[in-house]
């Protein structure tokens, strides 16, 4: 006859199983997280690219290393449009004054039969994108200048935190790259300083720079214009902003704000565009172990594909042209291909990004 199974050795085995079962999961749980403390990089796909840039930091930062870095000497720089945030179809920046024309129009009504402004209020986005540099020059000019630099970083924040992306429907500063958070982050983890350097306007980064990226105002470099010091209506001191330009800080302009602002050459640098060339080969030129990456923007699914370097579209805005891909490439410089290298492109997650509506 067979006897029942006592009740009470029932519950205490289940106990024990609910037990087992739990103490599992939560190996299962801490070993995940562990593995997320422990990977420098979480963003990026394990690969030659992944490698290249902990190798870099591994070799500069470990006491003994032959390339050892002292940490004061630690410094990274970074380009800001196409390589920290969207910059497509347009400069953020350029979205921003944009926006400003109708305003400035109000105060000086005269400007509305008169181009690019003419233009600009009519709203059609195929023709102002057509207007020449040195029309957009203009009206940078105009809308960046006028105002006293409390005014501006006001605006500038003002809009940051009220307009959004059509594409996504988010605001711009939520539109940074994900997988350069990681790097800004385990750059500073390991003693390195990080400097913006942009061909954007030095005043309208910095307006977003700390909250965005975690980097001060005293560390962007950027196109600088003249401010000039006076009082206001109570006698408080003042710096307006001229439309007058002290920096442009592009191409050759950008070693150029290096050395002014900064005073010691990187060791390594990263940017995306033509306009970052002489930025990395003279980070390259240095003594040591040196880092030179550029981001190749070729995922039109997750965000943009431009070049026109590998057939893709060519541009006007972040031009990454076949010579640059090719001296990248004879040089030793990191090319990273957003689409292969780069696990998600924004910190709200693939499933959004692949939602998103296509790209005009």
């Amino acid at each position: 006859m067979n006897r029942p199974y006592p009740i009470h050795r029932f519950i205490r085995g289940g106990s024990r199983l609910v037990t087992l079962y739990a103490a599992a999961a939560l190996l299962i749980a801490t070993a995940g997280r562990v593995a997320a403390q422990t990977d420098p990089l979480p963003s990026w796909n394990n690969g030659p690219v992944k490698k290249a840039i902990v190798d870099f930091v591994q070799a500069t930062t470990t006491q003994g290393s032959p390339t050892f870095v002292p940490p004061a000497e630690r410094i990274a720089t970074f380009d800001n449009d196409g390589t920290l945030w969207v910059e497509h179809p347009m400069y953020t920046q350029v979205l921003y004054c944009l926006d400003r024309v109708p305003a400035l129009v109000r105060a000086r009504p005269e400007l509305a039969k008169v181009e690019p402004f003419k233009t600009v209020l009519t709203g059609n986005r195929e023709a102002i994108e057509k207007l020449p540099k040195e029309e957009l020059e203009k009206i940078l000019a105009a809308t960046l200048s006028g105002m006293t630099v409390d005014q501006f970083r006001t605006d500038v924040k003002r809009w940051i935190d009220t307009t959004k992306n059509p594409r996504w429907g988010r605001r711009y500063t939520e539109l940074v790259y994900q997988p350069m958070i990681d790097v800004l982050k385990y750059f500073r983890d390991n003693g390195y300083k990080t400097y913006i350097v942009t061909g954007g306007g030095q005043d309208f980064v910095r307006a977003m720079a700390e909250e965005t990226y975690g980097i001060p105002p005293e560390q962007v470099v950027g196109t600088a214009g003249g401010v000039k010091y006076g009082y206001d209506d109570k006698g408080e001191p003042t710096l307006t902003k001229e439309p007058k330009l002290l920096l442009n800080d592009d191409k050759a302009g950008k070693p150029e704000g290096i050395h002014l602002v900064i005073g010691r050459q990187p060791y390594a640098a990263f940017g995306n565009s033509v306009g970052d060339r002489q930025m990395l080969e003279y980070t390259k030129s240095g003594s040591g172990a040196r880092l030179a990456v550029l981001v190749f923007h070729d995922d039109a699914k997750r965000e943009y594909a431009y070049g026109p370097a590998k057939g893709l579209a060519d541009t006007k805005v972040g031009t990454f042209t076949q010579a640059l891909y090719d001296e990248a490439k004879a040089k030793g410089w990191v090319v990273v291909s957003m689409k292969d290298d780069w696990t998600q492109i924004f910190s709200f997650g693939d499933v959004v990004n692949a939602t998103a509506k296509k790209a005009p």
